[in-house]
């Protein structure tokens, strides 16, 4: 079975702080994930001077002023800057990754060499944005908070006919409210995805704790992704819904213990439980003393571990025929 891919999500939580991008990723590569993602953007072409924040950053940021402009134009990543961490990734073996938000992005990106592009929620309606990462022909991930079926569906669309290969692309179903109510996360709309649009799926992940993104690889996940910080006490949009260094290590190992736990799905006996077979099982045994040429009846048998005798499923055929030799109680027959 192929593995699941982890996405580390740092996005923004380096504060605009090349040495915190550097500690995000030794966090991430000690944790085992297997890709760490930034998000590459110029502030002014993602969003107007009247664009406002969301609830979540409000109180995130700790301030009502300045707009989506301001708070972003603050944790953009310079392209000297990508070229830096590419490299450290490298060193530290993990694997680089980031999300571009506008189209000069996107292009910066893909003459950067990357060759996985993931869509965040907002882009999902963004048919320019959508038919220039198709064009790329490269792997694809789409997330899909705020969207219906329908607008899943038109995205995949534009990926496939502006070049993309339909099995490149993996979907994974998201709610973008940070945190996630455990309510209003709904996994089940991930199988749903994955039935109706026959398209393989993940899970990106902005509930506290790691429950929800483990569950999600028992339910047939192939990507996660989830949000990491160094401290939720800091300053930011995201800190909040991120997880800690020991958290995000435990969910790595959750997750890596739910793919083992999986398994191939042809039910038998495995192999570290085949010893208890004898223990656990039972045989049909003497309840009584017998004497040779006695006829077994339900009154002179019984059943009785250990499971190394004749086996109870045997009982009907075995009642009414004659002892060929003495038994004592609890003697195996």
């Amino acid at each position: 079975m192929k593995r699941v891919q982890i996405i580390a999500e740092a996005g923004v939580n380096h504060n605009g702080d090349l040495e915190l991008a550097k500690q995000l990723i030794d966090v991430a590569a000690s944790a085992g994930v297997d890709y760490v993602k930034f998000q590459t953007f110029n502030a002014k072409s993602l969003v107007s001077k009247s664009a406002k924040k969301a609830d979540y950053q409000i109180e995130n940021t700790k301030s009502k002023d300045g707009g989506q402009l301001s708070m972003l134009s603050k944790l953009e990543l310079s392209k000297e800057n990508h070229y830096v961490l590419k490299e450290y990734c490298d060193y530290k073996g993990v694997k680089f990754l980031s999300t571009g938000f506008d189209l000069d992005s996107l292009q910066f990106l893909y003459d950067f060499g990357l060759q996985l592009f993931k869509i965040p929620s907002g882009e999902i309606t963004n048919l320019p944005y959508l038919r220039k990462i198709g064009e790329f022909n490269k792997k694809t991930i789409l997330s899909t908070g705020m969207a219906d079926i329908k607008e899943i569906s038109d995205a995949l669309n534009i990926l496939i006919e502006a070049g993309t290969n339909k099995s490149n692309i993996t979907v994974l179903h998201c709610n973008t409210e940070y945190p996630t109510p455990m309510e209003d996360v709904n996994l089940n709309a991930m199988k749903t995805i994955r039935d109706l649009l026959e398209v393989q799926v993940g899970y990106s992940d902005h509930t506290l704790g790691i429950e929800v993104p483990t569950a999600a690889v028992a339910l047939g996940a192939k990507v996660i992704e989830k949000h990491f910080t160094l401290d939720r006490n800091m300053e930011g949009p995201d800190h909040k819904a991120s997880l800690e260094p020991e958290e995000l290590k435990d969910m790595v190992t959750a997750i890596r213990n739910i793919e083992l736990a999986l398994g191939t799905g042809k039910k038998a006996p495995s192999q570290s439980e085949m010893k208890n077979k004898t223990i656990a099982r039972k045989s049909i045994v003497a309840q009584t003393r017998i004497k040779k040429g006695e006829i077994f009846t339900e009154k002179n048998l019984t059943v009785k571990r250990p499971g190394n005798g004749i086996s109870p499923m045997k009982w009907d055929q075995l009642l009414g025929t004659k002892a060929t030799k003495d038994y004592e109680e609890d003697d195996l027959i």
